[in-house]
């Protein structure tokens, strides 16, 4: 008999998309929150803008939160599933002698 390979063309979309959807913007998002914690601590005159550094820490923890959920997404969606074992059949006894005890 042959087995079946299952297709994991789904998996590999599935994994793309939460890269691309979640993972990307995440990425994007460190470099602004940083800089606007450090904006909101350091008020130079010169620097023409004034942000508060909540708006630093919210876009931190946007961006680790779609960091984990594309790395999570990722790990269900390509991990090997485990086949179910089938039950064992009715179990004979073997049909050669015992050996004589001693």
């Amino acid at each position: 008999m042959e087995e079946k390979k299952p297709s994991r063309t789904g998996a590999i979309i599935g994994t793309i998309a939460a890269i691309v959807l979640c993972g990307l913007p995440g990425l994007c998002l460190l470099c602004p929150g940083g800089v606007a914690i450090l904006a909101g601590y350091v008020n130079y005159n010169n620097v023409g803008f004034d942000v508060p550094s909540w708006t630093g820490y919210a876009s931190l923890c946007l961006s680790v939160i779609f960091i984990i959920i594309a790395v999570v997404v990722s790990i269900l969606l390509l991990r090997k599933k485990k086949a179910p074992e089938a039950a064992p059949a009715d179990v004979l006894p073997p049909q050669e002698p015992l050996p004589p005890a001693s």
